[in-house]
């Protein structure tokens, strides 16, 4: 159920009852332990750990800590024990100023040789940052579009910071510092953070969540943090492990992968994935690069597409749900057909429907869409993105008349479907106040901010 993500189990104090430590673990639901090395001497006793426990993996790397005597003839040493086939990460590896056991320039230089050898390797880095925030940025900033994979663990900087490195697709995870009671301000963080790029670890032997703190930290405890991002979440237990442990296997390759989500349960509405294709190519869209979603895999082939009959098999009864919605990673409109007649389906054992666009179903489908949605489709909900056209096929990846088609479709569906909202996603360059106004003044609809993560 639960992939701890960063536990020292090298350290002493384990010595002595580790596989009582380990028992505990998966009684407790942990499926998979990840070993991070500080140095060269404990990334040898991370493989022997890793050729004992089959539910262990590991990473190796020179910590911050211990770069004080860094040397470039370490990579090679590095890149020998990173072939080990448990091996799946380089790490920990980062920059430690509150210590400051090692020079700052010796620090940074180990850091980026390692990241260059992850990059070489096509293994993520795991990332110790502790009071050297303004270095980390820059540095991480440099590798931005590199494809270089990461995970900040222990996160404890600012809501701004974590904002920027999600934004550049890293993950974050947090300890037992987050059970803290002096943690708000991190408890926050986890909050604005989407759940698809979070982590769940307990950095054992180190930061012992509430109620054990004071007391030696291990795999089993990783329960309190995974509580902590269920409260802030509005998730269960259950969806958390479901998430993380994806997330885990997105970026370690630890478990398995989830299979395609043909249907996706968000709240009490199930959402229907009709397609990955689409006609724009939105700048904040991810359906190329890492079509998830909460733990969902939304990705699939055009040739993995199923029929209507599957769908409407899957959905059951409709009126379990408060709506089924028509939205993926895709334009639900490209298979228009198959839309009506799920939606007829759902319809006929009195199921609420809606339908998320982008507006260019009628262009897509060479004919004027909206009165098929009458009796059909009882909600649309249409993606705005900006009032401005230029800035409109800028974000969308299209030519700018596409505002016009999105515009006229908006206007004329009102005539066929009880509702029509349009949204706009909450990015800074973004004039929400205008496009407000052209939504409720000019098109007669209800307008909707979502976030931006």
């Amino acid at each position: 159920m639960f992939i701890d993500t960063h536990s020292h189990l090298f350290y002493p104090n384990f010595e002595d009852d580790l596989d009582e430590v380990i028992q505990r673990a998966k009684d407790s639901g942990v499926d998979f332990i990840l070993v991070p090395a500080t140095d060269l001497a404990t990334a040898k006793e991370v493989i022997i750990l890793t050729e004992k426990y089959d539910m262990i993996y590991g990473a190796v790397g020179i910590h911050p800590h211990d770069s004080k005597d860094w040397d470039p003839s370490l990579l090679n040493e590095i890149e020998s024990l990173a072939s080990h086939k448990k091996i799946v990460a380089i790490g920990e590896i980062g920059l430690d100023y509150f210590y400051d056991y090692s020079p700052k320039e010796k620090q940074i230089e180990a850091f980026k040789s390692q990241i260059d050898l992850a990059l070489k390797l096509n293994l993520p880095v795991i990332v110790h940052n502790r009071d050297s925030d303004k270095d980390m940025m820059e540095i991480i900033n440099s590798y931005c579009g590199s494809g270089l994979k990461a995970q900040f663990h222990c996160f404890n900087g600012s809501l701004n910071d974590a904002k920027e490195l999600t934004h550049m697709g890293y993950m974050i995870s947090f300890t037992g510092n987050i059970t803290f009671k002096k943690a708000d301000e991190l408890r926050e963080v986890l909050k604005n953070i989407r759940i698809d790029q979070l982590l769940l670890e307990t950095d054992s032997p180190f930061l012992t969540p509430v109620p054990f703190r004071g007391k030696r930290n291990e795999p089993a405890y990783v329960n309190y943090i995974a509580e902590q991002v269920a409260e802030a979440h509005a998730l269960s237990m259950e969806e958390v492990g479901r998430i993380t442990s994806f997330n885990a296997f997105r970026i370690f390759g630890i478990g398995s992968r989830i299979k395609t989500s043909f249907t996706y349960k968000i709240g009490n509405s199930l959402y229907v994935n009709i397609t990955n294709r689409c006609n724009s190519h939105c700048s904040f869209c991810r359906r190329k690069t890492d079509p998830v979603l909460k733990g969902y895999n939304l990705g699939m082939k055009r040739s993995e597409e199923p029929d209507a009959e599957f769908y409407i098999e899957e959905i059951g009864d409709p009126t379990k749900y408060e709506e089924i919605v028509f939205c993926g990673y895709g334009e639900p409109t490209i298979r228009w057909d198959v839309v009506k007649e799920i939606a007829k389906s759902v319809k006929e054992k009195g199921g609420r429907t809606r339908l998320n666009t982008n507006g260019h179903g009628s262009h897509i489908n060479k004919r004027n869409i909206t009165p098929e949605c009458s009796g059909l489709i009882d909600e649309v909900s249409i993606s705005l993105n900006t009032f401005n056209p230029k800035q409109y096929a800028e974000l969308m990846g299209i030519e700018s008349r596409m505002f016009n088609e999105m515009i006229i479709f908006a206007k004329q569906v009102k005539d066929y479907v009880n509702k029509v909202s349009m949204t706009i996603v909450s990015i800074d360059k973004l004039d929400i106040e205008r496009a407000r106004k052209t939504v409720e003044e000019k098109i007669g609809a209800e307008f909707r901010v979502r976030p931006y993560f």
